[in-house]
């Protein structure tokens, strides 16, 4: 692995949150899980469109395994979206809020953040060399005319005609301006196709639009969104909804109608060939009566079954398990081989395989045996010892492996007082953030 890589892990580690990249260093335990993910970007890659639902309860590795689906996506051609739902920013049944979020996210290999401007680009120069394969010269004055007219086509063809007018004139400016050597005007008007509500009314009249993207017209610009994303060359598109389950905190009405528009995406989601919806969730926000589960229609469609205990990976809901101690065991192994600045022989013999046993055993038995919850906190020790150990050639690991879990998120103090994850606070909050692993 490359030290960048390897320095970029270890740094996310620290701050106890998943790493953008190298996943494949210390993904194990989810082989079949993560087959699973993989043959339904493969359906959605041969021109499917689908929605996924990863379950796990706390320290199942949601975030995680949603971020290795990112990768995945991105290995194989995709284009990809990954969205937190929040109480604050993120209204989700306001599809409006939800476009914005998915469009400014959208990422590439190329292009890893705020992406649609590097799309637009290569679709429009995708054009302009098969014109110029067809015959066209580069000094013919018809040129910018022919791009526009295959722009024109590709939106329309590509989705029958059902994106909004509005989408297609700001497409067809956005070359102009850029041919006119006007980029910040161009700029502007894409921040306007990714949902800002904050583009001069001036810029906005250059391309004959008024007003911002509303609810209703929303989802019919993601569809646009697919369509220029497929013909710039990408095999589709992946979007995650990571922590559903902040859904449940939110106030009743708004909770129904941001269950009710999941079920409109679930309905909907076979009409956008080549787009996945990857949703995460705990149990709790797929059984409990206040969220799937309230919500016949939805519940009807993603519920999750048991056969004799064995539930189907092929479900509309995948079910993570847990982490137990041979798994963070293996995770250790892998991460004492891989830390920047201290060589793979040096780890193994400052920091044996028994001593990593016995902190593994330590964690678990803080938490009274419940190692679901140990990997933010085992990770986030694991890391410091290490460091400790590459800044100082003289410190023994056997001093170091005294576990005092800092920062407790609410999950894991109600782990250590006994409490069951699942219950509920008399006000009905769901109290408590998520965390990543």
């Amino acid at each position: 692995m490359a030290f960048r890589d390897a320095a970029h892990i270890f740094q996310r580690l620290r701050n106890g949150t998943v790493p953008d990249r190298g996943l494949d260093a210390f993904a194990v335990g989810i082989e079949k899980h993560r087959k699973e993910l993989q043959r339904k970007l493969e359906e959605v890659r041969g021109g499917e469109g689908d929605v996924k639902f990863l379950r796990g309860g706390y320290g199942c590795g949601k975030t995680f395994m949603a971020n290795l689906v990112i990768q995945d996506a991105k290995e194989r051609g995709f284009a990809t979206s990954f969205v937190v739902v929040s109480d604050n920013d993120l209204h989700f049944y306001k599809f409006d809020e939800l476009y914005g979020k998915v469009v400014t996210a959208l990422s590439t290999p190329s292009c890893p953040h705020d992406a649609l401007a590097d799309i637009l680009d290569r679709w429009i120069g995708g054009i302009e060399e098969g014109l110029l394969e067809l015959g066209a010269g580069e000094d013919d004055p018809d040129l910018d005319q022919k791009v526009l007219a295959k722009l024109d086509e590709q939106l329309t063809g590509h989705t029958g005609g059902r994106v909004p007018p509005d989408m297609g004139r700001v497409v067809r400016k956005v070359f102009e301006l850029k041919q006119a050597g006007r980029p910040q005007e161009a700029t502007a008007l894409i921040s306007w196709l990714s949902g800002s509500a904050n583009v001069a009314a001036g810029v906005k009249n250059l391309a004959g639009i008024k007003g911002d993207i509303e609810s209703s017209d929303s989802m019919s610009y993601l569809r646009g969104i697919l369509e220029i994303v497929k013909s710039a060359g990408y095999k589709g598109l992946v979007i995650v909804i990571d922590e559903a389950e902040t859904i449940l905190r939110m106030r009743g009405d708004v909770r129904h109608k941001s269950l009710n528009a999941i079920r409109q995406i679930v309905d909907a989601a076979s009409t956008y060939p080549g787009l996945l919806w990857v949703f995460t969730g705990t149990p709790t926000f797929f059984d409990d009566r206040q969220g799937v589960k309230g919500v016949e229609a939805l519940h009807a469609r993603i519920k999750y079954e048991l056969f004799n205990g064995v539930a189907s990976l092929r479900q509309p809901q995948l079910g993570l398990v847990p982490f137990d101690s041979e798994r963070l065991l293996k995770v250790a192994l892998k991460l004492r081989s891989l830390h920047p600045d201290l060589a793979p022989e040096e780890a193994e013999r400052r920091l044996p395989t028994e001593l990593i046993e016995k902190l593994v055993k330590r964690v678990s038995d803080g938490f009274h045996g419940d190692v679901g919850v140990v990997p933010r906190q085992f990770l986030r020790t694991f890391v410091n010892i290490l460091d400790l150990l590459a800044d100082d050639p003289e410190q023994e690991a056997a001093k170091l492996l005294g576990f005092e879990p800092a920062a407790l998120t609410p999950e894991e103090e109600a782990v250590m007082a006994g409490r069951k994850l699942d219950e509920l606070p008399p006000d009905d909050g769901f109290g408590g953030s998520s965390v990543s692993m």
